[in-house]
């Protein structure tokens, strides 16, 4: 197989808090192939996003910062790369849509002004940068895309303004592409829509995707792999059709017992009791074990590594490793 377009290898991203150092990506590993999209998923607050902005290096500042890992990017390193050089990359070569349209795009500034800015920062000439918006807001599918450029956000409905940010994330031809929620502010119609939006951008660019959700239906529908993220880490990871036909993680078992389903109607759905730990204090063992079903003694003193289950099906469980793979699971401590 070819090498990777981007591969992260054991990343370590911290924030300094007055109550101490969060861990809020505690040692994540993935790779991504050109042309491939891969499903990032979990609950809010597991360390998606962080492991996005990571990537852009993008973390609050002074507070946030990478104590650890390596970031390859056609095989170099990010973290080696100084801000200029990060500069020229964001934007061109990696390029990202944040989860609120609203809150990205600038109120003062007019459409046309924000999707020039992209490009002439890059290089692009003003008459040419305009010539590229236009086709941009027709390649997103918006009409009218003369007037658009001189309205300003406030003057479009929230699936418009997600289209200007994708197109404006697709300016460049980026390699890479991160959509972290691309559509959480969005009713279900429109989102329907701009996901088809994006796969066809993504068919027709060529560009890989990382596609950061807690929607396990979006990333179903969108995703040849998943990596499913847990309190700071990535538990299990497969092709999409692995996972969803075979979850290994007892987390992620709980996550899809947990969906409404035709034959569960009338029935009380799964419910994940307990909480996330505290990611100032992780614990030593199985972040998951005091919510697991399928607990026994070694989890809560043994961090498990990724063990693999089937080929390129990799699950962060005890329930697999060497010791217990012939025993009988669901034995509670």
């Amino acid at each position: 197989m070819a090498e990777p377009l981007i591969r992260v290898e054991n990343l370590h991203t911290c924030i300094d808090t007055p109550s101490g150092v969060v861990r809020a990506v505690d040692g994540v590993s993935f790779e991504i192939h050109e042309g491939e999209t891969l499903g990032l998923v979990g609950e809010s607050g597991c360390g998606k996003s962080m492991t996005a902005l990571s990537i852009l290096q993008l973390l609050p500042e002074p507070a946030g910062y990478i104590s650890e890992g390596r970031i390859l990017f056609r095989g170099r390193d990010l973290l080696d790369h100084t801000w200029d050089e990060m500069r020229s990359i964001r934007g061109r070569q990696i390029a990202m849509i944040f989860q609120e349209p609203m809150t990205s795009l600038n109120p003062v500034f007019t459409i046309g002004r924000q999707l020039a800015e992209t490009m002439v920062v890059h290089g692009t000439d003003a008459a040419a940068a305009r010539r590229r918006s236009l086709e941009l807001l027709e390649q997103v599918q918006l009409d009218e895309p003369g007037q658009l450029l001189r309205q300003y956000p406030h003057q479009l409905s929230g699936g418009m303004q997600q289209r200007v940010m994708i197109a404006i994330a697709l300016a460049n031809g980026p390699q890479l592409l991160i959509a972290d929620e691309p559509t959480t502010a969005l009713d279900v119609t429109v989102q329907a829509q701009i996901l088809t939006l994006l796969a066809e951008l993504q068919q027709e660019m060529g560009m890989a995707v990382l596609l950061i959700s807690h929607d396990l239906g979006i990333v179903a529908e969108m995703a040849d792999r998943v990596a499913v993220m847990y309190a700071g880490e990535i538990v299990e990871t497969a092709s999409a059709e692995q996972l969803y036909s075979s979850p290994r993680h007892p987390y992620t078992q709980g996550l899809f017992a947990s969906l409404p389903t035709r034959e569960q109607r009338g029935k009380d759905l799964m419910v994940l009791e307990g909480i996330v730990p505290d990611p100032l204090d992780w614990p030593p063992g199985c972040r998951f074990e005091p919510r697991c079903p399928q607990r026994f003694e070694a989890c809560c003193r043994t961090h498990p590594p990724a063990y693999e289950t089937a080929a390129g099906h990799e699950a962060r469980c005890l329930l697999y490793s060497p010791e217990q793979a012939n025993t009988p699971t669901g034995a509670a401590s």
